[in-house]
């Protein structure tokens, strides 16, 4: 039987990506964040998952406006990076688990969630910048990548990705590899790259819902679309893929909880451990 050991929570913007391709790791801009990742990186090598269950947002690099799933599972045996600068990032593609996907599929169509299943599906930053957080490249872990709509409404509402996570993780349980699953989420936190509040960002927000997810996390399934966007910012409506992971564990302890307020966005991570 395979199990969920552990949620992972992490902001995911260009700009990561950037620093850590230009090794920004120590520039004072990057280097509380960054020392936040050695430490979440070595808590999860000393029991390192099998496969990540790795929730995201696209950002129309598989997708676009005429075609935008409200949850999409990736299926296929790999997943590459997507072209998102002229030059290719240093890194190597994902490898998936088809078997375990398709488990998932089957089960979460079963509890009616209606899943566009993609056999090949391109992974841009809100994977990529994401991944050398966890674990240096290449990756030791199997990936099952599943896309959540938080760009173009109507979207799938907080309840609804809190729910998602609770079928994740009654899939899980029920499937007969004995597999060590973490549930990734990526997303936010606070930013608005448009309009007149453009790089508006709020950092007591950003520490309230870190705490909010840990300890109360049903308090955060009240609020709407809106209320997220006009206390984060347009673009922070992503921190609802947080609720689908979160709402994948039981009994979880808090292993890491980190804030870094950055310039456009703010910087999240979030480990926590789920009890035996």
């Amino acid at each position: 039987m395979a199990k969920i050991i552990s949620g992972i929570g992490a902001s995911h913007s260009p700009s990561i990506a950037f620093a850590y391709d230009q090794h920004q790791e120590d520039s004072t801009a990057w280097k509380p964040f960054f020392q936040a990742a050695e430490e979440l990186r070595a808590s999860i090598a000393a029991d390192p998952p099998d496969v990540l269950i790795f929730l995201y947002n696209d950002h129309f690099w598989q997708f676009n406006l005429d075609f935008v799933p409200t949850f999409a599972i990736g299926v296929g045996e790999e997943f590459p990076l997507a072209p998102e600068r002229e030059l290719a990032r240093p890194l190597p593609g994902a490898k998936g688990d088809p078997r375990l996907a398709w488990h998932l599929t089957r089960s979460l169509v079963a509890e009616e969630f209606d899943l566009t299943v993609c056999r090949h599906l391109m992974l841009d930053h809100g994977f990529f910048s994401v991944m050398p957080l966890i674990c240096d490249p290449p990756w030791p872990m199997r990936v099952v990548p599943i896309a959540v709509n938080v760009i173009q409404h109507p979207l799938p509402t907080p309840v609804r990705c809190w729910k998602l996570g609770q079928a994740i993780a009654r899939a899980v349980a029920n499937y007969d590899e004995p597999l060590k699953v973490s549930v990734v989420a990526t997303g936010g936190l606070s930013h608005q790259l448009h309009g007149p509040n453009f790089g508006y960002t709020n950092p007591a927000w950003d520490q309230r819902f870190l705490d909010l997810l840990t300890e109360s996390p049903e308090s955060l399934l009240e609020l709407s679309h809106e209320d997220y966007m006009q206390l984060g910012g347009a673009e922070s409506v992503e921190m609802i893929v947080w609720l689908a992971m979160r709402g994948a564990l039981r009994t979880p302890r808090l292993e890491q909880r980190f804030h870094h307020a950055g310039a456009l966005t703010g910087l999240g991570l979030l480990h926590l451990q789920e009890e035996a």
